[in-house]
């Protein structure tokens, strides 16, 4: 855990660390999905603070049934490792996993404590507010394998750097560069998509009342229609380059999966920005919402729930 915290606490009251150098030789490996190496290296850095690894059956009920941890904090994705009953086994047998990404390269050390199957259509209902297998949620969801497993994670092994990761920061770095700025109220800018003209009066309103902007692009899996996530990246880099004055502006890439969750995903979304070390965040009409599932407000009104 990190102590040395600048600024706003982060959800929790402390920034997770769970970078380490054990040595993973010999170990049982499972491959996981990029989405979720990304979450495993996010989870690592604190951006997903306070998980420390991937929910077990409580916590995972808990926050299908309430959006909250079983120790009340809120929390209301749940972040899990679906795997299939030989599997689980297996994983349940070596205690300690070693987690690889799609491209062979070890990630990750899991402790397995726990091994649990789940009801899909109760997850898809408690996350998604519906069962309806045409939003993309609750597709996953139905797709993920039988067995859920929960523990700690060590992390062993930073992906390698490319472009798109460049603007990639952890809640240490962004915290030190909110600090040097001078800024003391920073608002967040959650987006998939390139800005636009009601997003550059968002923002400029934000840069005009508050000290700066953290403009902070979701990079990951989407759905069929969705920017491309360099595109993206471009028009910010010039937006910020060229427009915005200079140091109000700030941009950094979050790399995880849009989950289409509407309000549900709203707190996630504000949640990792807290932990960035942002003190407000700009919440969208129908935010991470799909087709007609959620009231278009209804990510502003869900925010009662969670003071």
């Amino acid at each position: 855990m990190a102590d040395n915290i600048v600024g706003i606490k982060p959800h929790g009251g402390k920034l997770v660390n769970r970078l380490t150098k054990k040595d993973p030789s010999g170990l049982f490996s499972i491959t996981i999905t990029e989405g979720l190496a990304n979450d495993v290296e996010n989870i690592s850095d604190g951006i997903f603070s306070p998980l420390e690894g991937f929910l077990g059956q409580e916590d995972f009920e808990r926050v299908i049934s309430k959006g909250r941890l079983a120790n009340e904090l809120a929390w209301t994705m749940p972040t899990v490792l679906d795997v299939d009953n030989e599997t689980a086994k297996k994983m349940k047998e070596a205690g300690d996993i070693l987690l690889k990404n799609p491209e062979g390269t070890g990630v990750a050390i899991l402790n397995v404590e726990e091994t649990f199957s789940f009801d899909k259509e109760k997850m898809a209902q408690g996350v998604y507010g519906t069962t309806d297998i045409k939003h993309p949620g609750v597709a996953k969801t139905h797709s993920l394998k039988d067995v859920l497993v929960g523990g700690k994670i060590d992390f062993i092994q930073k992906p390698q750097e490319t472009e798109i990761r460049k603007y990639r920061m952890t809640p240490q770095q962004t915290r030190k560069i909110f600090q040097e700025a001078g800024w003391k109220t920073i608002v967040a800018f959650q987006t998939r998509n390139p800005p636009h003209v009601a997003h550059e009066m968002l923002q400029k309103t934000a840069i005009t009342t508050r000290d700066g902007v953290f403009v902070n692009p979701l990079i990951g899996k989407k759905k069929s229609g969705d920017f491309v996530d360099e595109v993206i990246v471009k028009c910010y880099e010039t937006l910020i380059e060229n427009y915005y004055p200079q140091n109000r502006c700030k941009l950094a890439t979050l790399h995880t999966e849009m989950k289409y969750a509407g309000p549900k995903e709203a707190i996630h979304h504000a949640i990792m920005r807290q932990n960035y070390g942002c003190t407000h965040i700009i919440i969208g009409r129908d935010h991470a919402g799909v087709g007609n599932y959620y009231d278009p407000f209804a990510a502003h009104k869900i925010f009662d729930d969670y003071p």
